[in-house]
């Protein structure tokens, strides 16, 4: 990993000063803010053992592969790289300057589990994580408006039940079975935007036995089934009635009194389990992916039978494509990978280590907050993304820690921890819909691109509006920034102890030495302004606009 050079203090002025010539290239709103629910914590009671136990394992399965194909593994992150790391992974932003002092100054070597279990019963690991299951559960929000009016009640679900750390798979269950139809059988589904209710997962895929199909195979499974709607798979051994029969499980639900493109009302008829294959005449019989036939029950929905089998611990792909989800988030690149395509020629890089995932996050009855303890316990996840060996290039030896690029929702919530910012809240507008606020215009900007944490990278538009934008400017004026205000009026404050506290705030370490004195030499002469304050304005400006704060590492 190549880090960002000491800064010269006429890089950091030719640069800044370029840029602010470009003006605000780009300012839209899409407004919407995700309600949170006030939910009382349940913690779950996981023996330390398991988790080291389960980091053992991981370990052991990688080191095998790198002694059989003669890979030198990276040392391990140091602890501010960790700190960053896991905070930006768990709980989505950056850790405040106290945490990191606090967290530098532990010599306890308990004290990475210590900081994980914080950052796993915090507020932030809850938000983090309902942006994290709404873009891999409801990715029509991130561009269809629509999608996006019904994403607050849908994020409020989530995140009373990430509160309550309820298993995977009764979560999954619930969002498979949410009643359609109410106590006469129709309803209408297009609920207030502040309901607490899953059913957007239903609406957002216009409530299409195939489009549910497509969707569940894929998200909860791994298996990307939809290329066999029309024709049987072409490159893999999925066939046209094999996607037919399983969509049928979404027969039932039926549209009613539509009079233009809504979804309008939905009646759905429990004991209907078969459909029609468009443009034959084949009927096909509701049928696991397995091969397997269910066991009806009468008046009861068909979504029952299919969350039954799909949520179970004899289900062959949903505890293995959630394990295998979860370690591509961490990190940025899966065991299978892209991380929901368990196709036959797409096998896992290590198929043991896999199994043996799925195997402890099943014993440990789903528990998600348990699998990221253990593989964030382990030492290749805390290996350096420092490249110091050739051998280090494959992404999946996971030799050393790849590069991701941070999401809008961690860079902006990076950048308001770093500067003190809190977003204002309208109790008369809860969800700021067609608003403009700071957050909605930025995350416009940088709106989910569907690529890999790997493969994200900030575009030149991006990046002029970093540098150059209005919220980022007004975060580095002497006039408006809480940061600065508390840096450059802090009594008694070396100039050494303010570039520190800058270092903290932005990427969470400390300046190294040869950076240090460059630092100290361009703020003692003030700079081209020949004024301390606004040089160390300036050096807050460069921070939050390097390489290094746009990544975690």
């Amino acid at each position: 990993m190549r880090h960002s050079p000491p800064l010269l203090a006429s890089e950091i002025d030719g640069c800044r000063s370029r840029m602010m010539d470009a003006g605000w290239l780009c300012r839209v709103a899409m407004s919407i803010v995700a309600v949170s629910a006030v939910v009382l914590t349940v913690p779950q009671i996981v023996s330390a053992d398991d988790v080291q136990d389960l980091a053992d394992a991981i370990d052991r399965r990688i080191s095998a592969r790198w002694k059989s194909d003669k890979v030198t593994e990276a040392a391990l992150a140091d602890d501010a790289e960790y700190l960053r790391r896991v905070s930006l992974h768990l709980g989505g932003t950056i850790p405040t300057v106290s945490v990191a002092r606090k967290f530098l100054a532990d010599q306890s070597p308990l004290r990475r589990r210590r900081l994980v279990d914080n950052l796993l019963d915090s507020p932030q690991y809850i938000t983090n994580f309902s942006n994290f299951w709404t873009r891999v559960m409801l990715p029509e929000s991130a561009t269809d408006f629509q999608a996006l009016a019904q994403r607050p009640g849908f994020q409020a679900w989530l995140r009373q039940h990430l509160g309550n750390n309820t298993p995977y798979d009764a979560l999954v269950y619930e969002l498979l079975t949410t009643p359609l139809a109410g106590e006469r059988g129709m309803t209408s589904v297009m609920q207030n935007p502040g309901s607490l209710s899953p059913i957007a997962f239903f609406t957002t895929k216009q409530i299409k036995p195939e489009n549910l199909a497509a969707a569940t195979s894929r998200m909860f499974m791994g298996i990307r089934i939809e290329c066999a709607q029309c024709h049987n798979h072409p490159y893999d051994a999925w066939k046209q009635e094999q996607f037919w029969g399983y969509a049928a499980f979404f027969a039932g639900i039926e549209r009613i009194n539509r009079t233009d493109d809504s979804i309008g009302q939905v009646k759905e008829v429990f004991d209907r389990r078969e459909l029609t294959i468009p443009d034959h005449e084949t009927v096909v019989q509701a049928t696991y992916l397995d091969g397997t036939q269910p066991q009806w029950r009468t008046k009861i929905s068909s979504r029952r039978t299919l969350a039954d089998w799909l949520t179970s611990k004899q289900n062959p792909y949903f505890a293995k494509s959630t394990a295998n989800r979860i370690w591509g988030h961490l990190f940025g690149v899966g065991i299978v990978d892209p991380v929901d395509d368990f196709g036959a020629n797409n096998r896992p890089s290590h198929p043991e280590l896999l199994d043996e995932l799925a195997a402890s996050f099943t014993a440990h009855q789903f528990d998600v907050k348990f699998l990221i303890r253990g593989i964030v316990a382990s030492k290749t996840y805390q290996r350096s993304s420092r490249k110091t060996d050739p051998s280090q290039s494959e992404p999946q030896q996971f030799a050393r820690m790849a590069v991701q690029g941070l999401t809008g929702e961690q860079l902006f919530d990076s950048i308001a921890v770093a500067i003190g910012y809190l977003e204002p809240f309208e109790s008369s507008q809860p969800f700021q819909f067609n608003q403009s606020t700071p957050k909605i215009e930025f995350l416009e900007l940088f709106a989910p691109d569907n690529k890999s944490p790997t493969e994200r990278q900030t575009s030149i538009l991006q990046a002029l509006a970093l540098m150059n934008g209005q919220f980022t400017a007004s975060a580095t004026s002497l006039e408006q920034s809480a940061t600065l205000t508390a840096i450059t009026e802090f009594p008694r404050m070396t100039t050494a102890a303010r570039i520190e506290a800058l270092y903290l705030a932005t990427l969470t370490r400390k300046p190294r030495p040869e950076e240090l004195d460059r630092l100290i030499r361009f703020v003692d002469e003030g700079g081209p302004s020949k004024n301390q304050k606004q040089a160390l304005a300036d050096l807050f400006w460069a921070l939050l606009n390097s390489s290094e704060f746009l990544f975690n590492h």
